[in-house]
């Protein structure tokens, strides 16, 4: 997977903007189909965060559900494509460029936070300051939409493979776990996807 991570890799070793050059694996052009589900269940409410959001569609496809919305992601090539989508359609989107290791350092809460594909890049040591920053900006009450890769998926390409224990240690905190189900990330090179968990969660202290 050109431009992806591998397990030994950390986001801060990957340049986002050069992955940009061409068009990421990651980059289907349209929002992932069951965090679309999720939203259709009507999983949003309140301010909306994409965090780690690329080129905006799920902030987009909230906005488009008459959500306020924000984006943040590190690159300010795919900010200025975000910006640009939003435009296009005619939405309102507030997109930034920022960390989005670091989401609480907006110093905002928000009432959804969606994570399309961003939790799986981090290693150890980033995902759980990565975790305590997302509870920060997650309002009390606020939900969390994560679509990650899955243990589930054979091979060594792409980023690192998550469990579902993983994910239920690593939001055991100040969160309720709801569901974890399997799930399909879709990629550009893959239509019928790549084995993931699609999990939603609420902040609850």
């Amino acid at each position: 997977m050109p431009g992806t991570l591998t397990r030994q890799q950390g986001a801060p070793g990957l340049d986002f903007d050069a992955a940009y050059e061409g068009t990421p694996p990651w980059d289907i052009g349209a929002p992932q189909p069951d965090l679309v589900e999720l939203v259709e269940g009507e999983a949003l409410k309140g301010r909306v965060l994409d965090v780690g959001c690329g080129t905006g569609e799920h902030a987009l496809l909230a906005a488009e559900r008459g959500f306020e919305a924000t984006g943040i992601d590190a690159s300010p090539k795919v900010i200025a494509i975000a910006r640009e989508k939003a435009s296009a359609r005619g939405l309102a989107v507030r997109f930034l460029v920022g960390d989005a290791l670091d989401p609480g350092s907006l110093g905002e809460q928000f009432d959804t936070v969606i994570d399309s594909g961003l939790f799986h890049v981090f290693d150890d040591e980033q995902r759980a300051r990565y975790v305590e920053s997302l509870r920060a900006a997650t309002a009390l009450g606020g939900r969390l939409l994560l679509l990650c890769f899955s243990d589930r998926q054979p091979g060594e390409l792409g980023p690192r493979r998550v469990t579902k224990k993983e994910l239920r240690v690593s939001f055991a905190d100040g969160w309720r776990v709801h569901s974890i189900d399997e799930a399909r990330m879709i990629l550009t090179f893959a239509p019928d996807g790549a084995f993931a968990w699609c999990a939603l969660m609420t902040r609850v202290n």
